[in-house]
């Protein structure tokens, strides 16, 4: 542990006012709640592009993405190699959708399917999701923090939540998409210095590092292999179509800033742009994580002092003794997330670790801030005008999205607080989103496509794709006796299943059922 230098302190500082400042300019524009959730349907689509880029290079990526490279291999990166294909649906298919519905919430069309129900599940589900992504974030910039500053986590994650809150709160959509532009540019040149940083301080370079990683298997994809039980590329790929087709065509995240943008041209651009920027830019993190781990085999005394931090959080109040005894045990994969912050402590030069440290919070708080908008958003519309109150005045509406991002807020800090001592923050927030999105996009799939799926239909599907995601997820808790009933797929498969079996049971019910009087009109007039 040690302090941050001045020079450092006062970059972080001035960043953190900037981003403040971003939001005191824009509370004056925030009037009315329209401003407040669509910007007033305004922002340039570059922008927009952008915005959704900074939003998926959270810190689960600028820390959990070099840690996993660094504790395993390349196996992550088929996530990004799925993005353009879920890109391709989103946009020739959802945006339009959404664009000529005007309904700011992703959910409302999935009552006039099939009832208030779908729509009380898909924002459950996706404030659920939310809750499990801004935790990890959290917990994810406060690994790195206390690194530098010797502050416990708890309290980095309350003093950065603050600071995101009281910019979201004030500046509403529009400073969310501004901020995000200024910290996708800001995280973007914070890896490239860090990667530099690595390579130009790894005696041998980078040729060093290619055959450390050879050797090691470090630049891997996975087994093709058609297995899915483990990680293989096919799971992952699959995964990663079905999470980014879940992100693009019905995260609210996103579908609420294709109403920021003045066309449905401009909306699809954003999403094009914000593939193309993360495609590479996820390439050079897990390029950094095979460097990270080529640089500290090459320095076992920095390792060692990493395996001794986590092997003491780990045993709190243990002795010295039984603290070597676990490290000597512990293997990459156990402190993959510890290496980059300790790199930065270490080695990165005064004045640069600062913009590095704003960069790691940029890749948080990009993040964050969007979540808080888009909850409260769906909160005020989806809940609160739906079932407490529907008339609201333009000052109620307003004070109610208000109160709502700060509730949001709080509660994401206080399930990153609950993720403290987890092994992997990429595998808790893979986990987490793929049980609570994998019923959303199953429902929402058949409701879009399946145009006589009725509501029986659909709420029979989703009851069953629920117990097939529940089983999935917890079935290996079940004792030796009961292994034969254990889920045997790999854990990223959840989302896969768990989709798949809503909206394929959904379709086959609906072949089922007699058709009605109308439907056999309608068929014998076309």
């Amino acid at each position: 542990m040690k302090s941050l230098p001045f020079l450092d302190l006062f970059i972080v500082i001035a960043y953190l006012a900037g981003m403040v400042g971003v939001g005191i300019y824009f509370s004056r524009k925030n009037t009315t709640a329209d401003q407040f959730t669509k910007a007033s349907g305004k922002i340039p689509g570059w922008a927009i592009g952008i915005s959704i880029y900074a939003t998926f290079l959270s810190s689960n990526t600028f820390l959990g993405v070099p840690g996993k490279a660094f504790g395993s291999n390349w196996n992550s990166f088929v996530f990004s190699l799925s993005m353009p294909l879920a890109a391709w649906v989103a946009t020739k298919f959802f945006i339009p959708f959404y664009r000529s519905t005007g309904a700011v919430s992703a959910y409302t069309h999935l009552e006039h399917r099939f009832g208030a129900w779908a729509r009380t599940y898909a924002v459950a589900c996706f404030l659920l999701t939310q809750l499990a992504r801004m935790g990890s974030i959290f917990f994810g910039i406060a690994l790195s923090l206390q690194a530098l500053t010797g502050y416990d986590m708890s309290t980095i994650m309350v003093v950065v939540g603050v600071c995101i809150v009281l910019y979201t709160v004030m500046g509403g959509m529009e400073a969310v998409i501004w901020t995000e532009v200024v910290q996708g540019v800001i995280k973007t040149v914070g890896a490239l210095v860090i990667l530099y940083l690595v390579v130009d301080g790894m005696e041998g370079g980078l040729s060093k590092i290619m055959t450390v990683g050879n050797a090691e298997g470090k630049f891997s994809l996975g087994s093709f292999a058609p297995d899915f039980t483990q990680s293989s590329f096919w799971v992952v790929l699959l995964y990663g179509f079905f999470m980014n087709l879940n992100n693009f065509g019905m995260d609210q995240n996103y579908v609420q800033r294709y109403h920021t943008t003045t066309s449905v041209k401009e909306a699809a651009g954003s999403v094009w742009l914000c593939v193309y920027l993360y495609l590479p830019v996820s390439l050079i993190f897990f390029f950094l994580g095979s460097c990270l781990y080529a640089y500290y085999q090459s320095e076992p005394a920095l390792l060692e002092t990493i395996k001794m931090q986590v092997a003491t959080e780990r045993l709190p109040g243990g002795t010295q003794a039984a603290i070597s005894n676990l490290a000597a045990t512990l293997t990459p994969g156990d402190y993959g997330d510890k290496v980059m912050p300790h790199f930065m402590v270490n080695k990165v030069p005064v004045g640069l670790l600062g913009l590095i440290i704003a960069a790691i919070m940029s890749a948080a708080m990009s993040t964050i801030s969007s979540g808080m908008n888009a909850s409260a958003t769906v909160f005020s519309i989806d809940i609160y005008q739906k079932y407490i109150k529907s008339d609201l005045t333009p000052k109620e509406s307003l004070r109610l999205l208000y109160i709502a991002t700060t509730v949001f807020g709080l509660l994401g800090m206080i399930t990153g607080i609950a993720m403290i001592g987890v092994k992997s923050v990429l595998d808790v927030w893979w986990m987490l989103s793929g049980i609570f999105a994998g019923g959303m996009l199953g429902l929402f799939l058949l409701g879009i496509i399946s145009r006589q799926t009725k509501n029986a239909e659909a709420l029979t599907a989703t009851l069953i794709g629920i117990a097939v995601i529940i089983w999935m997820t917890f079935s290996n808790q079940l004792p030796d006796e009961y292994a034969f009933l254990r889920n045997p797929l790999h854990q990223n498969m959840i989302m896969v299943v768990g989709t798949l079996t809503i909206f394929l049971i959904g379709l086959l019910l609906t072949k089922l059922r007699k058709p009605t009087s109308i439907e056999k009109e309608m068929v014998l007039d076309n």
